[in-house]
Parts: structure tokens; sequence; C-alpha cells
């Protein structure tokens, strides 16, 4: 045999791999496999033990040791591990490994991860975790031909899990594909104004539309502008951020609606340092010095104004 022969099933018994008596004592000789074993044949180990060990506390151990090195060729025996090919028996007993899993194949960013993971996505028999950890995944590894299916799921009103809508619209603002403009402002539109289980959808929506950036999109502006009078202060924050990075000419007198009109606090606040970002001090002293404006934004804007000019003075020293 070559120098350079593993005898994995050897190492796997040593590691007592196959006897689940004593978890703690199984992980602790897993973990010093390191001090033996160069980068290469370790990653060729580990993906060995996940293709062997039918432990769930054993294989997510084994999945945070590989994921150091994020090696293209653990993505076979990950794939395998997130289809349960060689698993048998309870599969609930393998959720919490599945999504590890799925996390894993996430940071290898191989394209060709894409199809098996639209594939458990779009099962809905699947544990909704999976579908979760699948639609995250598919937005890190920016593969465009994950967009259709993820505004599908997004559009999808029959869908029972309103957090993988969520995902998925999320997933659609890493990916930065304007196709999916027109079915996120459709959500916004049609959930206008609604504050309950959607509004957390609506949250993921606004923040996906400020990534995507239609700068001259009327019906973007539009919908976050509408936004501004959800009944969510959450989904208003959210309106507010998406506004200051859009670029509109309009941007910054719409906020500035927010600074009078709106009814919460934290939602001027946000308006005010959004502002800020902006166009300056200029906006700090007029709210100061205003008499529009309620007294505890009058305070945060010279809070601002006091830290503005303490960060002057430390440029001069």
């Amino acid at each position: 045999m070559g120098k350079d022969y593993l005898d994995l099933d050897s190492i796997a018994k040593d590691c007592n791999l196959f006897d689940a008596s004593d978890i703690n004592s199984v992980v602790h000789k897993i973990s010093t496999l390191d001090e033996f074993y160069e980068h290469d044949n370790l990653v060729k180990i580990y993906n060995h033990f996940l293709s062997v060990s039918k432990n769930p506390e054993i294989l997510m151990h084994v999945i945070q040791c590989m994921d150091r090195f994020r090696d293209k060729t653990s993505l076979s025996p990950l794939l395998d591990l997130l289809l349960m090919k060689n698993i048998d028996g309870n599969k609930e007993a393998f959720i919490n490994v599945r999504v590890m899993c799925t996390k894993a194949i996430a940071n290898l960013k191989d394209t060709s991860a894409v199809t098996p993971l639209l594939y458990c996505l779009n099962n809905k028999d699947e544990n909704y975790k999976i579908r979760l950890a699948c639609a995250d995944a598919l937005g890190k590894i920016g593969d465009r031909y994950a967009v259709a299916p993820l505004i599908e799921v997004v559009k999808d009103e029959n869908e029972k899990s309103v957090y993988l809508r969520e995902s998925a619209a999320s997933a659609l603002g890493m990916l930065g594909d304007i196709r999916a403009v027109d079915p996120l402002v459709s959500i916004l539109e049609a959930q206008k104004g609604i504050w309950n289980k959607f509004t957390f959808l609506k949250e993921r929506v606004i923040e996906a539309l400020g990534k995507l950036r239609c700068d001259n999109n009327e019906r973007v502006f539009n919908a976050l502008k509408n936004s501004l009078l959800d009944e969510s202060p959450q989904i208003r924050i959210n309106a507010i951020e998406a506004i200051m990075d859009s670029d509109n000419p309009q941007a910054v007198e719409t906020i500035k609606s927010c600074l009078v009109e709106d009814s919460d606090e934290e939602v001027k606040k946000n308006a005010l340092i959004a502002l800020y970002n902006l166009i300056g001090r200029e906006i700090l002293d007029e709210v100061a010095n205003g008499s529009d404006y309620s007294d505890s934004l009058k305070m945060e804007a010279v809070s601002m104004i006091s830290e503005y000019e303490d960060e002057g003075a430390d440029d001069n020293v």
C-alpha cells in the first residue's frame, strides 16, 4: 500500500464510531484527529464518517469539524445526508443534522447543490426547518437558477409555513435579481395595512427590495412609501431604511414626513438617523431648533449634535 493510504474503516473503529454507548468519548476522539492528520486526509476521514455513521450527535460533530475546511469534496456526502440516502429509521431524529448539513453546503457555494436544495425546498411534505435552511442556502450560494422557484414560494398563499415565505424573500434579496421585484411589490400591495402573521413577511420583503436597489422603479418606491403607513412600527422602520438606500429624489421629503406625522418615537428616531445619513448635520439643527417636533425627538437631535461635535474635536486633535 502507498504511503498515503488511509484505512478509513480502521480509523472509524479506533474512534469508536459504531459504538454509541459513550458519545462524549467518540466526540473527543474525533476532535483529536487533527493532531495526527493533515488537512487533505482529515477531509477524507470526515467524509467517510459522514457516510457510515448513523448517530445524529456524532454526525453533528463531524459536520462542524469538516465545515472548518469547506472542501468541495465534502459536497457529495453532505448531499447524501441531506437527502437521507444512507439513513434508515426515524427521520425526525436527523432534522437538526440535515439543517446543519444545509448550512455547510451553503458555505461551499457550489452551484451543483442548487438542484437538490430546490428538491427539498419544494417538497411540501418535508420538515419546515429543512425547507427554511434550503431557502437560506440558495440565497447564499447565489445561483440565479434558484430565483424563479423562490419567487413561486414567496407568492404561494397556500404555503402553510409563512416562515418559509419569509426565508424565500430574504434569499431573493441576497440573489439580487430584478425578476423578484414585481412579485415582492405585489405582496406589499396585497398585505397593505394588515398587522398580523404576515408582518414579518412584509419586513423581509422590504429588506429584499432594499437590496435589489431598483432605483428607477416608481412602483417599488411607492410600495415602500405606502409601507410608512403600515400599522407595524418595525415595518415602517424597515421602509425608512429601504427608502434611504433607494437614491430616489423623493427620498428625503418622504422620510422627513415621518418626523412629524408618525406616532411612534422609535420610528421618528430612525427617520432622523436616515435623514442625517442622507443630508448631514443640517437636519439635526432643524429638528433641535424647530417647533413642529416632539420633545424626545429634539433631545435625540441634540444628542446626535453633541456626538457630531465630539467627533469633530477628536479629528482636530
